[in-house]
Protein backbone atom coordinates (compact mmCIF):
# COMPACT_ATOMS: atom_id res chain seq x y z
CA UNK A 1 0.00 0.00 0.00
CA UNK A 2 1.27 3.31 -0.51
CA UNK A 3 0.33 4.99 3.04
CA UNK A 4 0.27 3.16 6.13
CA UNK A 5 -2.81 3.76 8.62
CA UNK A 6 -2.25 5.80 11.40
CA UNK A 7 -3.14 4.09 14.51
CA UNK A 8 -6.58 6.14 15.16
CA UNK A 9 -7.23 4.03 11.71
CA UNK A 10 -6.34 1.28 12.50
CA UNK A 11 -8.06 1.11 15.50
CA UNK A 12 -11.11 2.59 13.90
CA UNK A 13 -11.49 0.08 11.14
CA UNK A 14 -10.82 -2.75 13.88
CA UNK A 15 -9.69 -6.25 12.31
CA UNK A 16 -10.16 -5.25 8.50
CA UNK A 17 -6.18 -5.90 8.22
CA UNK A 18 -6.50 -9.84 10.29
CA UNK A 19 -9.66 -10.26 7.84
CA UNK A 20 -7.02 -9.69 4.89
CA UNK A 21 -9.02 -6.52 3.74
CA UNK A 22 -5.72 -4.46 2.20
CA UNK A 23 -8.16 -2.40 0.11
CA UNK A 24 -6.46 0.74 -0.86
CA UNK A 25 -8.86 3.95 -0.13
CA UNK A 26 -10.43 4.46 -2.90
CA UNK A 27 -13.29 4.08 -1.23
CA UNK A 28 -14.42 7.60 0.26
CA UNK A 29 -17.29 8.54 -1.48
CA UNK A 30 -16.86 11.56 -3.47
CA UNK A 31 -17.81 15.48 -2.95
CA UNK A 32 -19.92 17.18 -4.31
CA UNK A 33 -18.02 19.07 -6.90
CA UNK A 34 -20.95 20.89 -9.24
CA UNK A 35 -20.08 22.35 -12.67
CA UNK A 36 -16.69 21.76 -12.31
CA UNK A 37 -15.82 18.33 -12.98
CA UNK A 38 -18.58 17.64 -15.53
CA UNK A 39 -17.73 15.63 -18.79
CA UNK A 40 -17.18 17.40 -21.53
CA UNK A 41 -20.06 17.22 -24.49
CA UNK A 42 -17.34 15.45 -26.77
CA UNK A 43 -18.66 12.05 -27.52
CA UNK A 44 -16.86 9.30 -25.29
CA UNK A 45 -15.30 6.74 -27.63
CA UNK A 46 -13.27 4.76 -25.07
CA UNK A 47 -15.48 3.58 -22.53
CA UNK A 48 -12.29 1.68 -20.96
CA UNK A 49 -8.10 2.29 -21.37
CA UNK A 50 -5.94 -0.48 -20.82
CA UNK A 51 -2.47 1.00 -20.22
CA UNK A 52 0.07 -1.14 -20.52
CA UNK A 53 3.19 0.57 -18.80
CA UNK A 54 6.62 -0.69 -20.27
CA UNK A 55 8.78 0.81 -17.12
CA UNK A 56 12.08 1.35 -17.72
CA UNK A 57 12.03 2.69 -21.57
CA UNK A 58 12.19 0.26 -24.30
CA UNK A 59 14.05 1.24 -27.14
CA UNK A 60 12.01 2.98 -29.65
CA UNK A 61 14.81 2.46 -32.70
CA UNK A 62 14.57 -1.59 -31.73
CA UNK A 63 10.80 -1.61 -32.10
CA UNK A 64 8.20 0.85 -33.73
CA UNK A 65 10.41 3.58 -35.03
CA UNK A 66 13.25 1.55 -36.76
CA UNK A 67 15.89 3.23 -39.16
CA UNK A 68 17.08 0.86 -41.15
CA UNK A 69 19.44 3.55 -43.32
CA UNK A 70 21.18 5.30 -40.30
CA UNK A 71 24.58 5.02 -40.21
CA UNK A 72 26.55 1.83 -37.91
CA UNK A 73 26.45 2.68 -34.32
CA UNK A 74 22.81 3.91 -34.65
CA UNK A 75 21.07 1.49 -36.35
CA UNK A 76 19.51 -1.40 -34.75
CA UNK A 77 21.19 -4.67 -35.06
CA UNK A 78 17.43 -5.76 -35.94
CA UNK A 79 16.17 -5.55 -39.70
CA UNK A 80 12.98 -4.29 -40.57
CA UNK A 81 9.57 -5.59 -41.78
CA UNK A 82 6.73 -4.62 -43.70
CA UNK A 83 2.83 -4.75 -42.14
CA UNK A 84 -0.78 -4.82 -42.84
CA UNK A 85 -0.71 -1.19 -42.96
CA UNK A 86 0.64 -0.02 -45.94
CA UNK A 87 4.03 2.01 -45.22
CA UNK A 88 4.91 1.30 -41.82
CA UNK A 89 7.64 -0.58 -40.90
CA UNK A 90 8.68 -2.51 -37.62
CA UNK A 91 11.47 -4.49 -35.91
CA UNK A 92 11.35 -7.79 -37.96
CA UNK A 93 11.32 -9.32 -34.16
CA UNK A 94 7.68 -8.73 -34.07
CA UNK A 95 6.43 -10.62 -37.07
CA UNK A 96 2.57 -10.97 -35.17
CA UNK A 97 2.57 -7.70 -34.33
CA UNK A 98 3.45 -6.36 -37.58
CA UNK A 99 0.09 -8.38 -38.65
CA UNK A 100 -2.49 -5.82 -36.63
CA UNK A 101 -0.54 -3.07 -37.62
CA UNK A 102 -3.55 -1.75 -39.41
CA UNK A 103 -5.53 -1.93 -36.16
CA UNK A 104 -3.04 0.45 -34.55
CA UNK A 105 -1.57 4.50 -34.28
CA UNK A 106 2.28 5.07 -33.53
CA UNK A 107 3.07 8.45 -32.61
CA UNK A 108 6.45 8.57 -33.12
CA UNK A 109 7.66 11.66 -31.67
CA UNK A 110 6.37 12.04 -27.80
CA UNK A 111 8.60 14.01 -25.99
CA UNK A 112 9.90 15.59 -23.05
CA UNK A 113 13.15 16.24 -20.95
CA UNK A 114 13.02 14.12 -17.75
CA UNK A 115 16.24 11.33 -18.16
CA UNK A 116 15.73 9.74 -15.07
CA UNK A 117 12.87 7.07 -14.13
CA UNK A 118 11.30 8.33 -11.27
CA UNK A 119 10.34 11.75 -12.99
CA UNK A 120 10.18 10.24 -16.25
CA UNK A 121 8.22 7.91 -15.06
CA UNK A 122 5.80 10.10 -13.10
CA UNK A 123 5.42 12.16 -15.96
CA UNK A 124 4.09 8.54 -18.10
CA UNK A 125 2.18 8.04 -15.00
CA UNK A 126 0.10 11.66 -15.18
CA UNK A 127 0.75 13.50 -18.46
CA UNK A 128 2.20 16.47 -15.85
CA UNK A 129 5.69 17.65 -15.40
CA UNK A 130 7.52 16.90 -12.44
CA UNK A 131 8.90 19.66 -10.51
CA UNK A 132 12.68 18.62 -11.20
CA UNK A 133 14.22 15.69 -12.76
CA UNK A 134 15.75 13.57 -9.84
CA UNK A 135 15.97 10.28 -9.26
CA UNK A 136 15.58 10.70 -5.43
CA UNK A 137 11.91 12.67 -6.76
CA UNK A 138 9.87 11.74 -3.88
CA UNK A 139 6.19 10.87 -3.77
CA UNK A 140 4.16 13.55 -2.23
CA UNK A 141 0.56 14.35 -1.62
CA UNK A 142 1.84 17.75 -3.81
CA UNK A 143 2.12 15.74 -7.04
CA UNK A 144 -0.71 15.20 -9.74
CA UNK A 145 -2.94 11.94 -9.49
CA UNK A 146 -2.91 8.70 -11.84
CA UNK A 147 -4.62 8.81 -15.22
CA UNK A 148 -7.12 6.49 -13.50
CA UNK A 149 -7.76 8.30 -9.81
CA UNK A 150 -8.56 11.71 -12.02
CA UNK A 151 -11.48 9.50 -13.58
CA UNK A 152 -12.40 8.10 -10.58
CA UNK A 153 -12.89 11.54 -9.16
CA UNK A 154 -14.54 12.78 -12.49
CA UNK A 155 -16.85 9.78 -13.92
CA UNK A 156 -16.24 6.84 -11.76
CA UNK A 157 -18.48 3.94 -12.59
CA UNK A 158 -21.92 3.08 -11.53
CA UNK A 159 -21.87 -0.82 -12.04
CA UNK A 160 -20.52 -2.21 -8.55
CA UNK A 161 -16.72 -2.65 -10.20
CA UNK A 162 -13.89 -0.55 -8.61
CA UNK A 163 -13.15 2.87 -11.66
CA UNK A 164 -9.01 2.11 -11.57
CA UNK A 165 -7.33 -1.00 -10.91
CA UNK A 166 -3.13 -1.72 -10.68
CA UNK A 167 -1.44 -4.36 -10.44
CA UNK A 168 0.68 -6.87 -10.51
CA UNK A 169 3.59 -4.59 -9.12
CA UNK A 170 4.54 -0.99 -7.29
CA UNK A 171 7.06 0.73 -9.77
CA UNK A 172 10.24 2.06 -7.80
CA UNK A 173 13.30 2.99 -8.67
CA UNK A 174 15.04 3.20 -5.17
CA UNK A 175 12.13 5.37 -4.32
CA UNK A 176 8.62 4.55 -4.51
CA UNK A 177 8.23 5.85 -8.05
CA UNK A 178 5.06 9.56 -7.62
CA UNK A 179 2.05 9.20 -9.99
CA UNK A 180 0.57 6.00 -9.09
CA UNK A 181 -1.98 6.66 -6.70
CA UNK A 182 -4.88 9.44 -6.33
CA UNK A 183 -2.17 12.16 -4.38
CA UNK A 184 -4.23 15.51 -3.61
CA UNK A 185 -7.56 14.09 -5.09
CA UNK A 186 -7.98 11.92 -1.63
CA UNK A 187 -7.36 8.21 -1.10
CA UNK A 188 -11.14 7.40 -1.87
CA UNK A 189 -9.71 7.73 -5.51
CA UNK A 190 -7.03 5.17 -5.37
CA UNK A 191 -6.30 2.23 -7.32
CA UNK A 192 -7.69 -0.97 -6.31
CA UNK A 193 -4.10 -2.33 -6.41
CA UNK A 194 -3.56 -6.07 -6.44
CA UNK A 195 0.06 -6.97 -6.14
CA UNK A 196 -0.39 -11.22 -6.33
CA UNK A 197 0.64 -12.75 -9.41
CA UNK A 198 -1.69 -13.61 -12.00
CA UNK A 199 0.29 -16.36 -13.03
CA UNK A 200 0.60 -18.06 -10.10
CA UNK A 201 -1.50 -21.45 -9.45
CA UNK A 202 -5.19 -20.50 -7.87
CA UNK A 203 -4.76 -16.36 -8.19
CA UNK A 204 -7.48 -14.87 -6.94
CA UNK A 205 -7.69 -11.43 -5.01
CA UNK A 206 -6.96 -11.87 -1.10
CA UNK A 207 -8.19 -8.54 -0.78
CA UNK A 208 -11.77 -9.07 -1.64
CA UNK A 209 -11.33 -12.53 0.53
CA UNK A 210 -13.20 -13.52 3.64
CA UNK A 211 -11.26 -16.07 5.67
CA UNK A 212 -12.76 -19.44 6.13
CA UNK A 213 -15.85 -19.93 8.15
CA UNK A 214 -16.32 -15.84 8.28
CA UNK A 215 -19.49 -14.54 6.48
CA UNK A 216 -20.67 -11.70 5.63
CA UNK A 217 -23.45 -11.62 8.42
CA UNK A 218 -20.60 -12.36 11.04
CA UNK A 219 -18.42 -9.47 9.48
CA UNK A 220 -22.18 -6.99 9.94
CA UNK A 221 -22.25 -7.71 12.98
CA UNK A 222 -19.03 -7.27 14.23
CA UNK A 223 -18.89 -3.48 12.51
CA UNK A 224 -21.87 -2.77 14.12
CA UNK A 225 -19.71 -3.21 17.69
CA UNK A 226 -17.29 -1.61 16.11
CA UNK A 227 -19.91 1.38 15.19
CA UNK A 228 -20.72 0.93 19.64
CA UNK A 229 -17.14 1.22 20.93
CA UNK A 230 -16.48 4.10 18.01
CA UNK A 231 -19.20 6.39 19.37
CA UNK A 232 -18.11 5.53 22.99
CA UNK A 233 -14.67 6.57 22.94
CA UNK A 234 -15.99 9.84 20.54
CA UNK A 235 -13.41 8.42 17.50
CA UNK A 236 -16.05 8.32 15.07
CA UNK A 237 -16.35 12.34 14.61
CA UNK A 238 -16.99 14.27 11.27
CA UNK A 239 -13.58 14.96 9.98
CA UNK A 240 -12.78 14.17 6.36
CA UNK A 241 -10.69 11.38 7.30
CA UNK A 242 -13.53 10.00 9.55
CA UNK A 243 -16.00 9.60 6.85
CA UNK A 244 -13.70 8.66 4.70
CA UNK A 245 -12.55 5.76 6.84
CA UNK A 246 -16.61 5.20 6.86
CA UNK A 247 -17.19 5.28 3.22
CA UNK A 248 -13.87 2.42 2.97
CA UNK A 249 -15.65 -0.29 5.08
CA UNK A 250 -19.07 0.61 3.43
CA UNK A 251 -17.39 0.09 0.16
CA UNK A 252 -15.65 -2.64 1.67
CA UNK A 253 -18.26 -4.75 2.59
CA UNK A 254 -20.47 -4.51 -0.75
CA UNK A 255 -17.54 -5.75 -3.01
CA UNK A 256 -16.80 -8.79 -0.39
CA UNK A 257 -20.62 -9.70 -1.49
CA UNK A 258 -20.29 -8.84 -4.45
CA UNK A 259 -19.92 -11.80 -7.39
CA UNK A 260 -19.14 -9.70 -10.09
CA UNK A 261 -15.84 -8.15 -9.01
CA UNK A 262 -14.90 -11.92 -7.44
CA UNK A 263 -15.55 -13.34 -11.20
CA UNK A 264 -13.90 -10.62 -12.92
CA UNK A 265 -10.84 -11.92 -10.92
CA UNK A 266 -11.37 -15.27 -11.86
CA UNK A 267 -8.83 -16.15 -14.16
CA UNK A 268 -9.17 -19.95 -14.32
CA UNK A 269 -12.42 -19.50 -15.97
CA UNK A 270 -11.09 -18.84 -19.10
CA UNK A 271 -10.32 -21.86 -21.24
CA UNK A 272 -6.63 -23.32 -21.20
CA UNK A 273 -6.16 -22.11 -24.76
CA UNK A 274 -6.63 -18.57 -23.74
CA UNK A 275 -4.40 -18.08 -21.50
CA UNK A 276 -1.59 -20.03 -23.15
CA UNK A 277 -2.55 -16.91 -25.97
CA UNK A 278 -1.86 -14.52 -23.86
CA UNK A 279 1.34 -17.03 -22.37
CA UNK A 280 1.82 -17.97 -19.35
CA UNK A 281 4.11 -15.33 -17.54
CA UNK A 282 3.35 -12.71 -14.93
CA UNK A 283 3.06 -9.99 -17.66
CA UNK A 284 1.43 -12.01 -20.01
CA UNK A 285 -1.48 -13.28 -17.85
CA UNK A 286 -1.97 -9.81 -16.31
CA UNK A 287 -2.80 -8.26 -20.06
CA UNK A 288 -5.81 -11.31 -20.13
CA UNK A 289 -6.44 -9.87 -16.39
CA UNK A 290 -7.20 -6.54 -17.89
CA UNK A 291 -9.05 -7.76 -20.86
CA UNK A 292 -11.88 -9.46 -17.90
CA UNK A 293 -11.75 -6.27 -16.12
CA UNK A 294 -12.59 -3.86 -18.65
CA UNK A 295 -15.03 -6.40 -19.71
CA UNK A 296 -16.60 -6.31 -16.37
CA UNK A 297 -16.33 -2.96 -16.77
CA UNK A 298 -13.82 -1.60 -15.44
CA UNK A 299 -12.68 1.75 -16.74
CA UNK A 300 -8.90 2.45 -16.39
CA UNK A 301 -6.41 -0.68 -16.11
CA UNK A 302 -2.68 -0.09 -15.43
CA UNK A 303 -0.79 -3.09 -16.28
CA UNK A 304 2.41 -2.57 -14.55
CA UNK A 305 5.61 -4.66 -17.16
CA UNK A 306 7.94 -4.78 -14.20
CA UNK A 307 8.19 -3.30 -10.55
CA UNK A 308 12.12 -2.74 -11.46
CA UNK A 309 13.61 -0.44 -14.36
CA UNK A 310 15.83 -3.35 -15.21
CA UNK A 311 19.34 -3.74 -15.23
CA UNK A 312 20.08 -6.45 -12.54
CA UNK A 313 18.12 -9.65 -14.38
CA UNK A 314 17.29 -10.08 -17.89
CA UNK A 315 13.56 -10.75 -17.27
CA UNK A 316 13.20 -7.41 -15.64
CA UNK A 317 12.34 -4.08 -17.17
CA UNK A 318 13.30 -2.24 -20.16
CA UNK A 319 16.89 -0.35 -18.47
CA UNK A 320 19.00 -3.12 -20.73
CA UNK A 321 22.10 -0.54 -20.51
CA UNK A 322 22.46 -1.91 -16.72
CA UNK A 323 22.68 -5.63 -17.33
CA UNK A 324 26.22 -6.98 -17.78
CA UNK A 325 27.08 -3.60 -19.69
CA UNK A 326 26.73 -5.83 -23.17
CA UNK A 327 23.42 -7.59 -23.39
CA UNK A 328 20.76 -5.51 -24.61
CA UNK A 329 20.24 -7.52 -28.14
CA UNK A 330 20.43 -10.62 -26.12
CA UNK A 331 17.65 -9.62 -23.55
CA UNK A 332 15.90 -7.87 -26.04
CA UNK A 333 15.73 -10.86 -28.99
CA UNK A 334 15.55 -13.51 -26.17
CA UNK A 335 12.57 -11.68 -23.47
CA UNK A 336 11.78 -7.85 -24.15
CA UNK A 337 10.72 -8.32 -27.59
CA UNK A 338 9.37 -12.29 -27.76
CA UNK A 339 7.26 -11.00 -24.68
CA UNK A 340 5.37 -7.80 -26.60
CA UNK A 341 5.34 -10.43 -29.54
CA UNK A 342 2.81 -12.62 -27.76
CA UNK A 343 0.73 -10.26 -25.57
CA UNK A 344 0.05 -6.85 -27.38
CA UNK A 345 -1.39 -8.69 -30.82
CA UNK A 346 -3.17 -11.06 -28.36
CA UNK A 347 -4.88 -8.91 -26.69
CA UNK A 348 -5.92 -7.16 -29.83
CA UNK A 349 -6.97 -9.74 -31.05
CA UNK A 350 -9.03 -10.56 -28.14
CA UNK A 351 -10.70 -7.59 -27.81
CA UNK A 352 -12.03 -7.54 -31.60
CA UNK A 353 -13.12 -10.78 -31.37
CA UNK A 354 -14.91 -9.81 -27.99
CA UNK A 355 -16.96 -7.12 -29.38
CA UNK A 356 -14.34 -4.61 -27.13
CA UNK A 357 -12.00 -3.26 -29.38
CA UNK A 358 -13.65 0.26 -30.48
CA UNK A 359 -14.65 0.88 -26.89
CA UNK A 360 -11.25 0.04 -25.19
CA UNK A 361 -8.37 1.94 -25.54
CA UNK A 362 -4.70 0.25 -25.75
CA UNK A 363 -1.54 2.68 -24.66
CA UNK A 364 1.34 0.88 -24.65
CA UNK A 365 4.31 2.91 -23.37
CA UNK A 366 7.47 3.89 -21.52
CA UNK A 367 8.54 6.82 -19.84
CA UNK A 368 11.39 7.53 -22.68
CA UNK A 369 13.05 5.93 -25.81
CA UNK A 370 16.81 5.19 -26.02
CA UNK A 371 19.57 7.07 -27.55
CA UNK A 372 20.07 7.03 -31.11
CA UNK A 373 23.62 6.48 -30.90
CA UNK A 374 24.70 2.91 -29.40
CA UNK A 375 27.36 2.89 -26.49
CA UNK A 376 31.00 1.82 -26.22
CA UNK A 377 28.89 -1.33 -24.38
CA UNK A 378 26.72 -2.03 -27.55
CA UNK A 379 23.39 -0.69 -25.60
CA UNK A 380 21.40 2.66 -25.43
CA UNK A 381 21.02 5.12 -22.92
CA UNK A 382 17.83 7.34 -21.49
CA UNK A 383 16.75 9.37 -23.97
CA UNK A 384 13.23 11.69 -23.70
CA UNK A 385 13.99 13.82 -26.53
CA UNK A 386 12.08 11.34 -29.04
CA UNK A 387 10.34 8.17 -28.46
CA UNK A 388 7.24 6.16 -29.60
CA UNK A 389 3.85 5.60 -27.51
CA UNK A 390 1.19 2.94 -29.43
CA UNK A 391 -2.48 3.44 -29.30
CA UNK A 392 -5.05 0.84 -30.25
CA UNK A 393 -8.67 0.86 -30.35
CA UNK A 394 -11.01 3.02 -28.35
CA UNK A 395 -11.25 6.04 -30.85
CA UNK A 396 -7.87 5.90 -32.20
CA UNK A 397 -6.91 5.83 -35.70
CA UNK A 398 -6.04 2.18 -37.68
CA UNK A 399 -3.13 1.80 -39.19
CA UNK A 400 -2.04 5.24 -38.78
CA UNK A 401 1.69 7.03 -37.92
CA UNK A 402 1.50 10.02 -36.47
CA UNK A 403 4.54 12.43 -35.95
CA UNK A 404 8.14 12.16 -38.02
CA UNK A 405 11.07 11.72 -36.21
CA UNK A 406 14.40 12.61 -37.72
CA UNK A 407 16.88 10.20 -39.54
CA UNK A 408 17.83 8.68 -36.76
CA UNK A 409 14.92 8.97 -34.60
CA UNK A 410 16.57 11.59 -32.30
CA UNK A 411 14.35 14.28 -32.39
CA UNK A 412 11.20 15.43 -33.95
CA UNK A 413 10.87 16.50 -37.44
CA UNK A 414 7.16 16.87 -37.91
CA UNK A 415 3.98 17.11 -35.59
CA UNK A 416 6.09 16.68 -31.80
CA UNK A 417 4.01 15.70 -29.03
CA UNK A 418 4.50 16.57 -25.52
CA UNK A 419 3.31 14.00 -22.79
CA UNK A 420 1.16 16.57 -21.61
CA UNK A 421 -0.44 16.28 -25.07
CA UNK A 422 -1.11 12.25 -25.07
CA UNK A 423 -3.07 13.18 -21.65
CA UNK A 424 -5.18 15.69 -22.93
CA UNK A 425 -6.05 13.26 -25.99
CA UNK A 426 -6.64 9.94 -23.67
CA UNK A 427 -8.75 12.28 -21.10
CA UNK A 428 -10.39 13.02 -24.69
CA UNK A 429 -11.18 9.75 -25.87
CA UNK A 430 -13.01 9.06 -22.85
CA UNK A 431 -15.07 12.22 -22.82
CA UNK A 432 -13.37 14.02 -20.33
CA UNK A 433 -12.64 17.65 -21.25
CA UNK A 434 -8.63 18.18 -20.65
CA UNK A 435 -9.99 21.76 -19.20
CA UNK A 436 -11.64 20.30 -16.48
CA UNK A 437 -10.30 21.44 -13.25
CA UNK A 438 -9.87 19.84 -9.92
CA UNK A 439 -9.00 20.75 -6.58
CA UNK A 440 -4.85 20.10 -5.11
CA UNK A 441 -4.61 20.38 -1.21
CA UNK A 442 -4.87 24.04 -0.72
CA UNK A 443 -8.13 24.23 -2.77
CA UNK A 444 -5.88 25.67 -6.06
CA UNK A 445 -7.76 24.97 -9.59
CA UNK A 446 -5.86 22.97 -11.68
CA UNK A 447 -6.56 21.04 -15.51
CA UNK A 448 -6.70 17.66 -15.43
CA UNK A 449 -4.13 18.53 -18.23
CA UNK A 450 -1.87 21.46 -19.91
CA UNK A 451 -1.46 19.88 -23.15
CA UNK A 452 -3.50 19.94 -26.59
CA UNK A 453 -5.61 17.33 -27.57
CA UNK A 454 -4.20 16.03 -30.93
CA UNK A 455 -7.18 15.49 -33.06
CA UNK A 456 -4.57 13.86 -35.78
CA UNK A 457 -4.93 10.26 -34.11
CA UNK A 458 -8.48 10.46 -33.55
CA UNK A 459 -10.71 8.59 -35.60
Amino acid sequence: MFHDYTRRAALRIGGLGMLGLTLPKLLRASESSSGENAISARATRAKSVIFLYQFGGPSHLDSFDSKPNAPSGVRSQFGVIDTAAPGIRICDQLPKMAKVMNDVTLVRTVHHTMKNHNSAAYYALTGHAPPLDDIRLRDSQELFPAYGSVVDRLAPTTNGMPTFVAYPHVLRDGEITPGQHASFLGKAHDPLLVTSDPNERGFSLPELSLPSGLTAERLQNRREMQQLVNRQTKLLDYSAAAKGLEAYYEKSLSMLNSSKVRDAFNLSAEPQAIRDRYGRTTYGQSCLLARRLVEAGVKFVNVYYSDSIGGRFPKDGWDTHGFDNTRMYPILKDYHLPLVEQTLPTLINDLKERGLFDSTLIVWMGEFGRTPKINDNISRDHWPQCYTALLAGGGAKRGFVYGTSDKQAAYPDKDPVLLDDLTATVFALMGLDPETEVRDKLNHPLPISAGKIVTGVMA
